[in-house]
């Protein structure tokens, strides 16, 4: 159970487990009547237990900064978006003091060893080596808002409900039929002979200048251009800072030193396995393997001695299905087939196709990512000073062009559309992070020429990759409109050509299909036509191989043997007759039916959480003071 414990505090700095809960239940909603009398000095009550106006605020501020991330920095949130992120804090609460009652219930209590050690193994509490350190603890806990005694409360309580949930699901399991149906479903392929219809088989029509113009006018959206804005832009990025910053070798071998845990390497293996029930078939295969058999043949010969194939890319030794398989990996050279290991789900023949060594990276070779690294922290330092400067002078009055040129800005001018494509239909060079790009797209297209330029936050970077800036002024605008005929001319008249092409094989390829459900064979379909018939490769669901329209494998999966299918490809109309149906037997693939196995064993596992959260938070009769939760948002009305 102590394992237990450490596995799922890793996880409990963001707490995201009860972020989910909370989410899932906030659809559930909270009366706010207390036919037994609410106590006016909680926020709310729930089993007895009070929640406070302190505690409340906390969560509703912790709620409220996470939104304003996902909005990129936004921070003037409407009233209605605070009411929710408020009530979404709330949930999270009630949901937590729910399970808590349960926990108090049941008797369950957690030993102070217990909680010392889950303490010690959080990530976030320890040094570059790895190792517990306080210090690191007080920081964390202050950067979170959270006093030493609160926050071994909190773990307590966390601990206390997860050996609740733990419980719960400990019952679930995947029943083998649904095993069955959703490895077949995954697994199950078909297979098909095929016509293609070519568009180029089409000899080309030659369109009368009529045609080409009645062409035009009937689609005036093919051959108009969108509206086109010219934009002079400013940015403010880590990026544009960070190329005016030097660094000191002192401060990289700091860095390197703080960070060293960081450059450490997992040791990983890819490799192809077979799994087959018997050790004369597993020896037999190994033997034919290392003589030289390529891994297509030896999945062919896995399937005819009633075993299976799969391949495992970059895996360490944790992420192995078995400890047998992973020893065996770990202790094979490359391009080398190990000799045959008993394992729980039978014989494993194992060929090591790619080895990733573990170990560190010397300050050497980590000199390049340290640089970066460092520059990206300084640059952090220096934005935010830099953006109050240029957002003064901006509202002083001053115009892009009078900025100073020692601040980090990058400058663009050019005209593009409201997807950032130039006239020639090339992607605009707009400088900083992506996720400036759309946001500076929807403001420019939205603002009027001549608008003062003004500074704004873009959208946070993927990844934490730190905060950028930019401001803009539409210099003119192109309204959208139809391009002239003689601009477009070639354009249309081959489109003509091509619609000609398409309604002569629309009709010869519905021709075929009527003739096949008719009763007349492909075959004799495609001779008649002067067509060739050609097999497709067998195709799954998910991805089909090459020679496989993707639209064609939906309709396949509908078919039943023997019956026919039309579908229009790119380049040209296919029509298809399914031939064959291969259903797999999941005890041929062992590998592959326990990855389903346990990944439908964990969904069914937090569908039961779900479950008891809402019988345990149904059962607790929580009660709201709505009046003070109201207040709580107004009062946050000018943040």
């Amino acid at each position: 159970m102590l394992g237990f414990f450490r596995g799922f505090l890793n996880t409990w700095p963001s707490r995201i487990f009860f972020l989910v809960l909370a989410a899932a239940f906030a659809l559930w909603g909270v009366s706010g009547k207390n036919p037994f009398g609410a106590d006016d000095s909680a926020a709310a009550t729930v089993s007895g237990h009070k929640i406070s106006l302190v505690e409340l605020q906390q969560a509703y501020q912790q709620e409220l900064a996470q939104v304003s991330r996902m909005l990129g920095g936004k921070t003037d949130l409407p009233l209605a978006q605070r009411k929710q992120v408020a009530e979404q804090a709330l949930e999270r609460l009630l949901t937590q003091a729910a399970l808590q009652a349960k926990a108090d219930q049941m008797g369950i209590a957690v030993p102070d060893a217990a909680l010392r050690q889950a303490a010690f193994d959080l990530p976030a509490f320890r040094d570059a080596a790895g190792n517990y350190d306080r210090s690191r603890m007080l920081q964390a806990l202050q950067a979170n808002g959270l006093t030493e005694q609160r926050f071994v409360e909190l773990l307590r309580h966390d601990l206390a409900q997860a050996q609740v949930l733990e419980a719960v699901r400990a019952g679930a399991e995947a029943p083998e039929t649904l095993v069955r149906q959703v490895y077949v479903f995954q697994h199950e392929t078909r297979t098909a002979d095929a016509v293609d219809l070519p568009f180029a088989a089409v000899p080309p029509s030659t369109p009368t200048e009529a045609q080409v113009q009645r062409w035009y006018e009937n689609h005036p959206e093919r051959y108009s251009h969108p509206e086109y804005r010219k934009i002079k832009l400013v940015v403010l990025s880590p990026e544009s800072v960070g190329k005016g910053i030097t660094v000191t070798d002192d401060e990289l071998r700091a860095a390197y030193e703080q960070h060293k845990g960081e450059y450490a390497t997992i040791a990983r293996r890819s490799v192809q396995v077979l799994t087959l029930t018997d050790e004369a078939a597993a020896s037999r295969l190994a033997a034919q393997w290392s003589t030289g058999a390529d891994w297509a043949a030896m999945q062919q010969a896995a399937q005819a001695a009633g075993g299976s194939a799969v391949e495992l890319p970059d895996a360490s030794r944790d992420e192995f299905p078995a400890p047998e398989l992973a020893e065996a990996a770990f202790a094979t050279n490359l391009d080398t087939v190990a000799p045959p290991v008993h394992g729980a789900l039978g014989w494993y023949v194992v060929k090591v196709i790619k080895v990733t060594k573990g170990g560190t990276k010397t300050f050497e070779q980590a000199r390049e990512q340290l640089r970066a690294r460092v520059v990206a922290e300084k640059a952090s330092d220096l934005i935010d000073t830099r953006a109050h400067t240029i957002d003064d002078k901006l509202a002083g009055g001053a115009s892009l062009d009078d900025l100073p040129g020692d601040l980090g800005l990058e400058a663009a001018t050019g005209t593009l559309d409201a997807q950032g494509r130039t006239q020639t239909g090339e992607p605009a060079p707009i400088p900083g992070p992506l996720e400036l790009r759309p946001a500076l797209l929807a403001a420019a297209f939205q603002a009027r020429k001549g608008d003062v330029p003004k500074l704004v936050q873009a959208p946070a970077a993927a990844g934490g990759g730190g905060q950028s800036y930019y401001a803009f002024s539409v210099e003119d605008i192109i309204p959208s409109g139809p391009k002239p005929l003689a601009e477009v001319h070639d354009s249309v008249r081959a489109d003509v050509i091509h619609d000609d092409a398409r309604h002569v094989q629309d009709a010869a390829a519905a021709k075929m299909l009527t003739a096949i459900q008719g009763g007349e064979s492909l075959n004799d379909a495609a001779k008649g036509a002067g067509l060739v018939v050609r097999h497709l490769p067998a195709t799954g669901r998910a991805s089909p191989p090459k020679g496989v329209p993707a639209n064609l494998v939906q309709p396949l999966f509908t078919l039943a043997k023997g019956q026919p299918t039309m579908v229009e490809t790119p380049d040209g109309f296919m029509v298809a007759v399914l031939t064959g149906i291969a259903i797999p037997d999941p005890k041929a693939d062992p590998i592959g039916a326990t990855q389903i196995r346990d990944a439908l064993t964990r969904a069914l596992g937090d569908d039961a959480e779900a479950v008891f959260a809402t019988a345990a938070r149904s059962a607790a009769r929580p009660t709201v003071n709505r009046a003070m939760l109201d207040s709580l948002t107004a009062s946050n009305a000018g943040e």
